[in-house]
């Protein structure tokens, strides 16, 4: 660095003032005196200058060289095909050739997959986040290593040094997506839902295969044009969640299957659950269902007691008979399949439907419709229902027993694993009656007296369901007898479970997603660990085994390092777990493109290229020159540096200042003499 003159004053700056004004002021008085004043004048000066101290000072500085950013896009995308291959491989050689760059320092910063859906490629952030401890003054130029799927790039970004890409992927590259557009959140059971969905595949308009899951279960086939809007009628079969899986048949060479499958859940919402109740012998608990099914606003209940039968004879007047007719041809005929469940309470044939009537019922249940009997003494009776048609759909046949002593009920270890009693207080009071069966084979008994007789037995018939409570001494618990019992909450559960809600199924599997780890739930009444198939988004599988909780469920985990669609099947019965957002930005689109940062490459003077193509070489421009060209990428050479050593000498030796002022003074006196 050139040498710089400095002063260093002998004494204060005004004291050195006051001293020249002195001199000033003599030699003004010798001048009018007639001496000779210049020689003293220089003489003046060149001593006020030496008590400046003027000195040289010489700098020792270095070059502190400049920095340049490399941005590693790791997002989920740069693992498609052979990019991060690509990308491992352009990372190596671009170390090299930036650690040939004289006075370069090299930082590198890598961008990991996102953790939301909704936030894609923070590519920008992250070198937000590179530069904060960078100088700008040292920033030499930041480096793109991406597949070009950036999610955030601003407007006109302004970084203040040159910014390139590295392109990994091909401009050729083929991906099919599939993206769901409308779906309705609820739909009533029994009706149709409407989607609309497209298939996304740019370039190519021939139809596409699209294959239709409804809740796991058989796929049906649609051929849909490509890019185009597509609406699709479902059935909405059930109540609670219907999920309706879609998946496009896959593209030659496409990038990834991922994005290839999509799934929506409906709601099923019933209308009104219709219920027919018939009472037959009255009882002390006669009215326990009528007020438990009437406390629900979404039922609608049609009930019956049957007070007197059509051959009773007991001379009454016609006139004075309040009741009304039994409507028998109307219910068990015409309306039949309008019920979704029909409860017989304690009910006695009498004569009062004819066989036929109970062949129907039994066809409405193996159809998929729900029948619960409530027994009492009155179920091993000439005329109780096991005598009729309805006895070869019911769990379990009567035995001729009776148990007319107070015992507590007890789940059995079926029972245990059943989600009727998951969660349900077991401290309850005893009751007082029941009769006597034996469960047909299949029949699931849940609970039971201390000595095994059975209570409550539960029957899949076809499509249908049956219950058998085998006690007319529930309501018992609502009195609070004995201490009472969960009485309306377990009745709820028996009766939502005969009507088919998928919270109360005994055989389900489900699969759930947080916190990056896949939890699989398999439901079953059978004890002992479970085997699943676990089938991730791009295709691949494992085999996990979920452990037995001794509660009827087997859970597993394991991580879920791929968002999107996740299948699980244990042979039996299949579910769907999404880990992330089916429509996340990252999945959304995987093509590589250069479209999405071009403005901002153009806006910081940067340069594109493909990392198929090469990697450019590295050249330090200066500020202002242009930064890119065909095969090379420009870097700015800051030229900044730090000082690290100073050095000072004086201008002139102090014994020379007075020999030089000496010599003036003499020659001043000399002039004086000769006048």
């Amino acid at each position: 660095m050139l040498p710089d003159l400095h002063w260093a004053p002998a004494a204060p700056v005004w004291l050195l003032a006051i001293a020249g004004i002195a001199g000033l002021a003599l030699l003004v008085n010798g001048w009018r005196q007639g001496m000779s004043v210049w020689p003293r004048l220089a003489c003046l000066i060149l001593l006020l200058v030496a008590l400046a101290g003027p000195e040289i000072v010489r700098n020792e500085a270095k070059d502190i060289g400049d920095i340049a950013l490399v941005v590693v896009d790791d997002s989920q995308s740069m693992h498609l095909g052979r990019r991060a291959e690509q990308s491992a491989a352009a990372l190596a050689e671009l170390r090299k050739k930036l650690a040939a760059v004289p006075n370069l320092e090299t930082r590198i910063v890598t961008v990991p997959p996102s953790q939301r859906s909704e936030d894609g490629t923070r590519l920008f952030s992250a070198i937000d986040q590179g530069l904060a401890d960078i100088a700008k003054s040292r920033l030499a130029g930041v480096i793109l290593l991406t597949d070009g799927q950036v999610h955030d790039v601003p407007g006109q970004p302004r970084i203040g040094a040159p910014l390139h890409a590295l392109l990994a992927g091909g401009p050729d590259e083929r991906d099919r997506r599939l993206v769901m557009e409308t779906v309705p959140a609820f739909g009533m059971v029994g009706d149709q839902a409407r989607l609309a969905f497209h298939v996304d595949d740019p370039g190519h308009d021939e139809p596409v295969a699209v294959t239709l899951r409804r809740d796991g279960g058989a796929a049906s086939i649609v051929h849909v044009p490509a890019n185009r809007s597509t609406t699709l009628d479902v059935p909405i079969e059930h109540a609670g969640a219907n999920v309706i899986e879609l998946e496009a048949a896959p593209a030659p060479g496409e990038l990834t299957l991922v994005n290839n499958r999509t799934a929506a859940s409906i709601s099923g919402v019933r209308d009104r659950l219709r219920v027919l109740l018939l009472s037959g012998e009255p009882h002390p608990g006669e009215r326990m269902w009528r007020n438990l099914l009437k406390a629900d606003p979404s039922v609608d209940l049609v009930h019956f007691t049957i007070l007197r039968s059509p051959d009773k004879d007991d001379h009454t007047p016609i006139q004075q008979l309040s009741l009304i007719a039994f409507p028998t041809r109307e219910l068990f005929e015409e309306k039949l399949k309008d019920f979704d469940l029909i409860i017989f309470d304690r009910f006695r044939r009498r004569n009062i439907l004819p066989p036929a009537y109970y062949r129907n019922i039994a066809n409405h249940v193996r159809d998929g419709g729900a029948l619960l009997l409530v027994a009492g003494p009155e179920l091993t009776a000439p005329d109780g229902l096991m005598n009729s048609p309805l006895a070869e759909i019911l769990p379990a046949h009567a035995n001729g027993s009776i148990v007319s002593q107070p015992f507590l009920p007890t789940v059995t270890e079926t029972g245990k694993r059943h989600p009727l009693f998951q969660g349900l207080s077991t401290h309850w009071g005893r009751w007082v009656r029941a009769a006597g069966s034996q469960p047909v084979p299949d029949a699931e008994t849940v609970m039971a007296t201390p000595d095994g007789v059975p209570l409550l037995v539960l029957l899949r018939q076809g499509d249908g369901r049956v219950a058998q409570l085998d006690s007319d001494s529930a309501w018992l618990w609502g009195r609070g007898w004995d201490g009472g019992g969960p009485q309306a909450e377990l009745l709820r559960r028996l009766a939502h479970w005969l009507m088919k809600e998928p919270e109360l199924e005994e055989n389900r599997l489900t699969g759930s997603a947080a916190g990056g780890t896949l939890r699989i739930e398999r439901h079953g009444l059978q004890p002992g660990d479970r085997r699943v198939t676990v089938e991730r988004p791009d295709g691949t599988s494992t085999e996990l085994t979920l452990a037995d909780q001794g509660d009827g469920r087997a859970i597993g985990e394991m991580p879920a390092e791929l968002n999107g669609l996740w299948r699980i099947s244990d042979g039996d019965l299949t579910a769907l777990a999404a880990v992330g957002s089916l429509d996340s930005l990252e999945m959304g689109d995987v093509r590589a493109t250069q479209d999405k940062l071009k403005g901002a490459i153009a806006a910081n003077g940067g340069g594109l290229s493909w990392i198929k193509d090469g990697i450019p070489n590295l050249v330090k421009q200066d500020d202002g020159a242009q930064m890119s060209g065909s095969g090379w990428f420009g870097l700015r050479a800051n030229r900044q540096t730090t000082v690290t050593a100073t050095h000072s000498t004086p201008l002139l030796p102090a014994w020379l200042f007075l020999v030089l002022a000496a010599g003036l003074l003499a020659l001043g006196w000399w002039h004086d003499a000769r006048k």
